[in-house]
């Protein structure tokens, strides 16, 4: 347990994903939310950042839905995971696909500690409600970004109406999802992960939230309204 603890993964986490790890690339699965958030996900990415060309790092990759709509964008993509199974269905589906990205089994910890400043892009997408020590991430992560590069990251937020929509109303109601996907208590408020970012630092340059219409069944980007899920945009100061 010490060694699970200093690697900073939560087993149970990574068992739940593994269980479903053969279902990553059905868009009508328990991962058809993330697949109708990817187009808004890359693309604010690719607007602030300009994938084309760049080196970038996708932590906590899973089955590679981010990973390769970054590599189809012109990335040079790396993607890193502790789950054994959704790395497999990520090789896989890229052997399938023909999208070139090279995957590892390794936390975000141990990669900075032979990678600093590596990457122009470093992504982190709704993963860290997921670890022990998100403020862990998030440093291994800032580590990593080159000088005036940028780290992505998305979360939900911790408050009654994130209660409200994505466990009673995502989970139990509407299930998008499945029942113990996430836990309330693990949501981070902007305010906190604005705070990490700083203490490593990183400056917030734009952060919007991404809502979901159970009428229409679509998700949009909202800048005015980070109340439930939300994605932030952060850049590593230059060398002066």
């Amino acid at each position: 347990m010490s060694n699970t603890r200093s690697l900073n993964i939560d087993p149970a986490e990574i068992a739940k994903f593994e269980e479903l790890a053969s279902r990553w690339w059905d868009k009508n699965s328990e991962f058809k939310p993330l697949h109708d958030i990817n187009p808004l996900r890359v693309g604010f990415i690719d607007r602030i950042g300009q994938l084309s060309g760049k080196k970038v790092l996708d932590v906590g990759c899973g089955g590679g839905i981010l990973s390769e709509a970054m590599a189809r964008r012109g990335a040079q993509v790396t993607g890193i995971d502790m789950g054994e199974a959704p790395l497999k269905v990520a090789k896989l589906h890229g052997l399938e696909s023909g999208v070139k990205v090279s995957y590892q089994k390794i936390t975000a910890e141990e990669m900075a500690e032979s990678h600093a400043e590596q990457f122009d892009i470093v992504t982190c997408m709704e993963m860290i409600e997921h670890v022990p020590d998100p403020a862990s991430v998030i440093q291994a992560c800032a580590r990593m970004v080159k000088p005036g590069g940028h780290l992505f990251l998305s979360t939900l937020n911790r408050n009654p109406k994130s209660y409200a929509f994505a466990i009673l109303a995502a989970e139990r109601l509407l299930k998008l999802v499945p029942a113990g996907t996430h836990e309330f208590s693990k949501f981070i408020k902007p305010s906190e992960l604005a705070q990490w970012v700083r203490n490593n630092q990183l400056r917030v340059i734009e952060m919007t939230g991404l809502v979901y219409n159970p009428l229409t069944q679509k998700y949009r980007l909202e800048p005015k309204d980070v109340d439930v899920n939300y994605m932030m945009a952060t850049q590593k100061a230059e060398q002066s």
